[in-house]
């Protein structure tokens, strides 16, 4: 069976972060502390993806294949995603789930979710 994908599928700089708790008296979060950068695929989600997404009550849905990380990271729902790419500029995605890719076990897929658009 052929790998559905390679590594030079992999053409999108990708940063992991979560927001750590503002200094002083102010409630919130502000600052964000990056936890891992990598190459990955970006792909939105299918046509018949986006009625689902409205009526979960998401403006836009990503799906994201890394390379699996294995120890050095695991993404969590707690945390979010950058694309550094023009497209995506400003915008803020959290992990929504991860899931391993069964058929080839050196990638993983991440769904995220559009939380916010600067």
């Amino acid at each position: 069976m052929a790998r559905r994908i390679r590594i030079s599928d992999l053409k999108t700089r990708v940063s992991f972060y979560k927001y750590i708790p503002k200094k002083g008296p102010e409630p919130g979060e502000d600052e964000k502390e990056r936890l891992y950068d990598c190459w990955a695929k970006i792909d939105s989600v299918w046509l018949k993806d986006i009625e689902l997404a409205k009526t979960n009550g998401t403006l836009e849905d990503l799906t994201i294949v890394m390379r699996d990380p294995r120890i050095t990271y695991t993404p969590s729902n707690k945390h979010y995603i950058e694309i550094k790419d023009n497209a995506f500029k400003g915008k803020r995605y959290n992990v929504k789930s991860v899931q391993p890719d069964m058929q080839d076990k050196q990638f993983i897929t991440v769904i995220a979710e559009l939380v916010a658009w600067e």
